[in-house]
């Protein structure tokens, strides 16, 4: 138990601290290399842990690819001018806008591309029409916070989504009727909540003319058309794929590939950057780390959680929501939400729980590991590439004030979020 512990910790460490630039790639092959080599782990597990993290790791690369391949293009752009005029001129009707515009984004195109493309977008655009430095935080706090609260609704929408769905077998229409209606919940929090922590801070009024056109952004019309037709063509191959059992990833990488083939010659494209940009590490990152996580299960770690799930479930359905939900938030903010949604799912599959109880408690895991991240700035690694991108585009979020707002701004959401889970699950079973 102690060298499981300590390897995790070691290892989870250098992915966050990033030493000399060291990728999270190599912390984590080294975590899993010295896991095997100290027999915290077997091959045979490693095994295991490719077959459950693969399909979540290429879906999840393949959609950060399309994402940039749409921010090339300009239509990241072009929807956030559109909801820039929707505003006519109001900043507390923009700043709810673009609450909605990252939810959207993020439920489609996956928490780190809401993050780390829209909101320099919505950064450049405040910037252009003058606001002060006070007024400005509200907008990236908004965009930043809503990337990860709303990317609940589809598997997709985030990698513990995919990971905690594949592991369980749940389908892709399966999980949507589950957690549609819990993102709602979350959505209409996050406003709230933010909306009350920032509501002095938001310009009353702003100059709609200082915008540019939406058509204006736009950098090649002939992509931009067809990026809405591969979208839709997408989207129904990911409903369709819970019946002809097609692998999400499969689906994703065609999509990838076709708007790939397709853009090679638009000069507005540059597919060399776009495929150098795109998050290769995460393949090694996900295998690695969670052979590191495997050595907890197997050292046990996993049957204590599942005493403290067990206990909770043991009180009904509205206390193993919360508390499987609050559990995996806690965990997420102290060592990352990425191990912490493998941790909670092989204690969640070792329990003895059935019934709407067991699904409470895989969907609570979900809900815990997408929000709870939002409690520190270590929670997630799309929250450090998100700080990063703000301090080189000078807007300087210090831990302090992180930790501050985190905590205030992420409790009530969740709560809210479990609420509607287990009003959600009550009224469907």
């Amino acid at each position: 138990m102690f060298l499981a512990c300590l390897l995790f910790v070691i290892t989870i460490t250098l992915v966050i601290w990033q030493p000399k630039g060291l990728g999270i790639g190599w912390s984590a092959t080294a975590g899993a290399v010295l896991a095997l080599l100290f027999g915290v782990v077997t091959w045979h597990n490693v095994i295991e842990v490719t077959d459950i993290v693969w399909n979540a790791t290429l879906t999840f690369v393949a959609i950060i690819l399309n994402s940039l391949l749409l921010d090339e293009i300009g239509f990241f752009e072009w929807a956030a001018l559109h909801m820039a005029r929707l505003a006519r001129g109001s900043g507390v009707r923009m700043f709810l806008y673009v609450i909605l515009l990252g939810a959207g984004v993020s439920g489609l195109f996956a928490n780190d591309g809401a993050a780390l493309i829209l909101t320099p977008i919505v950064l450049a655009m405040v910037r252009t029409l003058n606001f002060e430095r006070t007024m400005i935080l509200p907008f990236v706090m908004a965009g930043g916070f809503i990337a990860d609260t709303a990317s609940l609704p589809l598997t997709v929408s985030n990698l513990t989504n995919i990971v905690s769905a594949d592991y369980f077998g749940i389908g892709f229409g399966e999980y949507a009727s589950r957690m549609f209606v819990p993102n709602l919940f979350s959505i209409g929090a996050s406003m709230l909540v933010l909306y009350i922590c920032y509501r002095r801070q938001i310009p009353l009024h702003y100059d709609v003319s200082m915008l540019k056109q939406p058509r204006e952004a736009i950098k090649d019309e002939r992509l931009f058309r067809l990026s809405w037709v591969i979208l839709g063509v997408m989207l129904l191959a990911f409903l369709a794929s819970e019946f002809i059992a097609v692998p999400i990833s499969l689906i994703t990488g065609a999509a990838t590939l076709f708007f790939l083939l397709a853009a090679r010659r638009s000069p507005a494209v540059n597919l060399r950057k776009i495929v150098k940009e795109a998050p290769w590490t995460i393949v090694i990152f996900s295998i690695g780390m969670y052979v590191v996580v495997y050595g907890l299960k197997n050292a046990g770690l996993t049957d204590l959680l599942g005493m403290l799930i067990g206990a909770a479930a043991d009180h009904g359905l509205y206390a193993a929501t919360l508390g499987m939900g609050f559990l995996a938030a806690i965990l997420s903010s102290v060592m990352n939400n990425l191990p912490t949604v493998m941790i909670d799912a092989l204690a969640i599959h070792g329990t003895q729980t059935e019934g709407v109880i067991r699904e409470a408690l895989i969907y609570a895991n979900v809900v815990g590991t997408d929000l709870g991240p939002k409690l520190t700035p270590i929670g997630s690694l799309a929250t450090l590439l998100w700080l990063h991108v703000l301090s080189r585009k000078d807007v300087r979020i210090t831990w302090g004030y992180y930790f501050r707002i985190g905590f205030i701004l992420t409790v009530p959401t969740l709560f809210v979020t479990l609420t509607g889970l287990y009003l959600w699950l009550w009224l469907i079973s």
